[in-house]
């Protein structure tokens, strides 16, 4: 991988973890795209992905600084809400991992077609989230019954086009939360999250490169992914919270019905 396809991967990671269109569905088609126009393929995506992943986790932890501070002291009682919420993705996201032959991963994880039948299903979960009267709950205030049915919506996102932002934050709405408080919620769900699938992913690229085996890309251009995915991901957790606020999230699924329409040709129809 080349550091210009790197930085576009990054650009498209940093915008599209926050802006609930799914940001493992655009790396996935972005890949598809750059390989059809006679790009090397990518010895291992899913690496590529978690690099990325990070990046907008510093993104997270830059934004929610001070909701985190407060995880140490006055919220200390969200931190198990925080592990409970984060079981449903970690139980998946290890079956899928170290459950299943590397073939049937790369047919879940890397499938342009399955992102793009996923994406109009992430436009209805938006709409639905948008006509949903938001209730008066603070993300302090969850109990653990509410807690999990977040998390299971989180861990419906490992499928590419599937929205984890989109998700969480519905699920949020669904069992009463403010707008806000859902928003907050979603992200600092975020954390543990992406923390756990950097944590696994990352021994096995560190093994990896120690025996010669490609991961992806070479260290220092998988660094400027990094980068480049923070500093986006930044802007467009910005953009997303006044989304949010407003009430507005149902706008991106006019984006992403006929992305998904789209997605689904080419795959099909070439």
């Amino acid at each position: 991988m080349t550091l210009v396809e790197i930085v576009i991967l990054g650009i498209v990671q940093g915008l599209t973890e926050f802006l609930p269109v799914s940001s493992s569905g655009h790396l996935v088609v972005a890949n598809a795209l750059l390989e059809a126009r006679g790009s090397q393929p990518v010895e291992d995506l899913v690496a590529v992905n978690v690099v990325l992943h990070l990046g907008t986790l510093a993104a997270v932890l830059i934004y929610y600084r001070r909701e985190i501070l407060r995880l140490l002291t006055d919220d200390r009682r969200v931190v198990p809400l925080l592990i409970v919420g984060t079981i449903p993705a970690a139980v998946l996201g290890v079956w899928i991992k170290k459950g299943l032959p590397d073939a049937t991963m790369s047919a879940i994880l890397e499938n342009p077609l399955l992102a793009g039948m996923m994406f109009p299903v992430t436009a209805l979960g938006l709409v639905w989230a948008t006509r949903r009267q938001p209730g008066a709950t603070d993300y302090q205030q969850l109990n653990m019954r509410q807690t999990l049915v977040i998390g299971a919506l989180q861990a419906l996102a490992l499928l590419p086009g599937i929205s984890r932002s989109g998700a969480t934050i519905a699920a949020g709405l669904g069992v009463g939360m403010r707008r806000d408080a859902a928003a907050t919620f979603a992200f600092l769900l975020a954390i543990p999250a992406i923390a756990g699938a950097g944590a696994l992913e990352g021994l096995d690229m560190v093994k990896a490169y120690q025996s010669g085996v490609p991961i992806g890309a070479p260290p220092g251009v998988l660094a400027v992914g990094l980068i480049v995915s923070m500093l986006v991901g930044l802007a467009s957790l910005t953009l997303l919270i006044r989304f949010v606020q407003r009430g507005r999230l149902a706008l991106f699924a006019w984006y992403l019905v006929p992305l998904g329409v789209a997605v689904v040709a080419w795959q099909l129809l070439g």
